[in-house]
């Protein structure tokens, strides 16, 4: 591996700064899946309260995407992350020392903002630092660093909140947090920034809405927005919420088994990850683009999700495995996606695309709670609901495949 401008030391820094962040970014974007009977019992949660307390964090994470892709293009990676992991660690702070609903979502409101830019930021530097054909392997990479984050949210952080208390985990985070920007603010070279404000200067007058309208015109992204939304926001919301409470009152695990479960679970998203990023370039030289592969891993996560409504033993969490292997072939298509945009418009074609896949996350997090509660007033059983929820996730994800095109028809 080589950056675009110095050498393998320099690149390892580089992918280093940004990996760690992110490794904080899923973390906590995942715990509240090992923390629900915690966060539950402390406060007194509904289904639809637990879910719209943990979707507080997707979104803050949405509404900050688009001015962030502004200030990724105009100020660099470096500035604007390292400036947000602050955020990030204040939200802790108020989520460790909340003492009601309210202070619960503010604090995951605040996480979800400062963590607005972990992934963003990481690619749009990694398109000025390195080379094209790198860049679905790095994203694969990347991802593999924050899928262990997701897996130390898992039974360390329940060991964790089982000896000093759920608070802890919080206090530990903002701690990480600080640590991160520093390391961030402090190491990384600034060559990226002189770039940004080069361009700035020289950009002409409006170029900034010219870019969202850009974006948001093409039919590609719109075309295939839908399927990311539904297909990898849908994974993300059953991943960093529903599948701890989905082991627990379906499946029947106890808090134990439910966090060595989660722990595997996101274990094999990892290792799904690291294989991405070795077949990512095998793939693309097959000829097969980010759509058809889309098509395949959509087939093949329908067919999991119903075996996880029929198969009620208590072996069933395995199907969860098999949905987060699956699940990492998502980002082919988001990485086209992205990439399909000239490269003056990088940050905004990243966090464009983001905003639209994360509100999705916010709808179908709150939305999966939602509709538990709701079917269980109109008589069904805890199961019975999870299972309705599921299938008319299961419904929404076959119509999204609808208007899904290759590059070739985008505009």
């Amino acid at each position: 591996m080589n950056a675009a401008k110095g050498s393998f030391a320099r690149g390892l820094l580089i992918f280093s700064a940004f990996a760690l962040a992110f490794f904080m970014s899923y973390g906590l974007r995942a715990i509240n899946a090992v923390l629900a009977p915690d966060l539950v019992a402390a406060f007194s949660l509904s289904a639809g309260d637990l879910g719209a307390m943990s979707s507080a964090y997707f979104v803050a994470f949405s509404a900050m995407q688009l001015p962030l892709g502004i200030w990724l293009d105009r100020f660099g990676s470096r500035r604007v992350e390292a400036s947000l992991l602050l955020v990030a660690a204040l939200g802790c702070g108020f989520f460790a020392l909340g003492d009601q609903i309210a202070h619960l979502w503010l604090g995951r409101a605040l996480i979800g903002a400062g963590m607005a830019a972990c992934l963003m930021a990481a690619l749009k530097a990694f398109r000025f630092w390195f080379a094209a054909h790198w860049q679905q392997r790095l994203a694969a990479w990347i991802l593999v660093c924050g899928t262990s984050g997701a897996l130390v949210s898992t039974v360390p952080v329940a060991m964790l909140a089982q000896a000093y208390g759920w608070r802890m985990c919080f206090v530990l985070a903002a701690g990480l947090l600080l640590a991160c920007s520093a390391y961030l603010w402090l190491a990384l070279p600034r060559d990226e920034e002189e770039a940004a404000s080069k361009h700035a200067a020289t950009k002409p007058q409006g170029e900034r809405d010219q870019g969202y309208r850009e974006i948001f015109a093409s039919r590609f992204l719109r075309g295939a927005m839908p399927s990311l939304v539904l297909f990898q926001g849908g994974f993300l919301a059953l991943q960093t919420l529903w599948a701890g409470p989905w082991m627990t009152q379906v499946l029947k695990l106890n808090a134990s088994d439910t966090a060595q479960a989660l722990m595997l679970f996101n274990a094999a998203l990892l290792l799904g990850f690291l294989w991405l990023g070795w077949a990512a370039p095998k793939i693309a030289a097959r000829g097969w683009d980010g759509p058809k592969v889309m098509r395949l891993a959509a087939l093949l996560t329908l067919l999991t999700e119903a075996a996880m409504i029929y198969f009620l033993q208590s072996w069933a969490w395995v199907f969860w495995l098999l949905l987060a292997a699956i699940s990492t072939v998502f980002t082919l298509l988001q990485t086209e996606v992205a990439l399909s945009f000239p490269a003056r418009l990088g940050g905004r074609a990243y966090t464009g695309s983001n905003l639209l896949l994360f509100g999705g996350v916010f709808f179908l997090q709150w939305g999966f709670g939602a509709l538990i509660d709701a079917a269980g007033l109109l008589g069904a059983t805890t199961v019975q609901s999870f299972q309705i929820a599921m299938a008319l996730l299961m419904v929404l994800q076959v119509l999204s495949l609808l208007p899904l095109r290759s590059q070739a028809a985008k505009s």
